[in-house]
């Protein structure tokens, strides 16, 4: 295995932390553990997203970096009396991605391993062999001969269910396959950046926020901007990839190490034209690398952010990864770092009378 590096052992923990929509304390918990040093306060909102401050000019405007804790996955609902057990998906899942995938129940006693099964296609119809396997249809299989000896092992509804994966670092170093990329890439941005600003000046309140819930309808980022009440935010998160076989440019833009995404549209939100300009400015000027993208059938967290409170001006900025929503995503190590360096840069120019004129010009 490919000796880890400072950065990696962080990316590490955090994809490996276990963290459905409504159960995010375990990547919480990494969260803050990392981002903890570079921060002055550390809080959460009521639904338990974490809010990490960095002040630099005390009265200076307040900039929101937003990635979200939560994983897709699933939730047990009842277990029959063969100690098979049923689940429901927490967050969007492709049926086709799921079978035969090894997963992990968090009970309350500690954690089963199991394997998602269904009907075997030997005994269907030729009819019924073509077609994808309804999720409903489908079970996880954890060895229990009863319903007793899973609940005897501590299964019961209402445990979070996570895919298992291993985070792996590829033959090229600089390509990074995990689970849970979506979006624990976009909370590792978050505590880069904080970490970039510690011994620097910069005009402004920086808040590195961890949201909860963003896989079922993007509700942290509306507790936790009320709580912030920010003048400019980002919300940092994972884009599709469009450099896999048979995705043509129409269908996706974003190609890996080709620098972060610049969201200029998505079903949540049209971005912010002067923090987009000012942003791709910023990114002009230093030399750092980024390409533009609009995911017409998807949003991120900007979506609640811009429309919370008086509104936000917010921009999304993306890292292009293949196979999200699966039990591992691959996305490119260069794209992450020019990610934080872009946003380190634009916070450090953020002073009052710029926000200022993003906002009003």
């Amino acid at each position: 295995m490919t000796k880890l590096d400072e950065t990696l052992h962080m990316l590490k923990d955090l994809t490996d932390a276990k963290a459905i929509p409504g159960n995010e304390k375990e990547a919480r918990d990494v969260m803050k553990k990392y981002i903890s040093p570079y921060a002055d306060e550390i809080s959460t909102d009521g639904l338990g997203s974490l809010i990490a401050t960095k002040t630099g000019e005390e009265n200076g405007p307040k900039i929101m970096i937003a990635g979200h804790l939560d994983e897709v996955g699933f939730m047990v609902t009842r277990v029959d009396d063969k100690g098979f057990v049923y689940f429901q998906t927490v967050g969007g899942w492709w049926s086709q991605v799921m079978l035969a995938q090894r997963v992990t129940i968090v009970t309350k006693t500690g954690e089963i391993t199991g394997v998602i099964g269904s009907k075997p296609p030997h005994i269907l119809s030729p009819e019924a062999r073509k077609k994808t396997v309804d999720i409903k249809d489908m079970f996880i299989d954890i060895g229990a001969s009863a319903k007793e000896e899973a609940k005897e092992w501590g299964v019961r509804p209402g445990d979070m269910v996570v895919p298992h994966f291993e985070f792996t670092v590829m033959n090229n170093p600089k390509m990074l396959l995990a689970k849970a990329w979506d979006n624990r890439i976009g909370c590792a941005i978050a505590i880069d950046v904080l970490k970039n600003l510690k011994d620097e000046k910069h005009p402004n309140v920086v808040y590195g926020v961890g949201t909860v819930q963003e896989e079922v309808g993007l509700r942290g980022a509306k507790t936790s901007t009320f709580k912030v009440q920010p003048d400019i935010a980002f919300a940092v998160d994972v884009g599709i990839a469009g450099d896999t076989p048979g995705v043509t440019d129409k269908e996706a833009m974003g190609k890996l190490g080709n620098g972060p995404a610049i969201v200029l549209y998505d079903a949540s939100m049209v971005s912010h034209k002067g923090l987009r300009d000012f942003v791709t400015n910023v990114a002009d000027e230093k030399g750092i690398p980024y390409q533009f993208d609009a995911i017409p059938g998807g949003g991120t967290d900007s979506g609640s952010i811009h429309i919370t409170a008086n509104g936000v001006p917010a921009l999304s900025i993306t890292i292009p990864t293949r196979y999200i929503h699966s039990h591992a995503a691959l996305l490119h190590r260069d794209d992450y770092e020019n990610t934080v360096k872009l946003i380190t840069e634009v916070v450090k120019k953020l002073d009052r009378e710029t926000v200022n004129r993003i906002t009003f010009d």
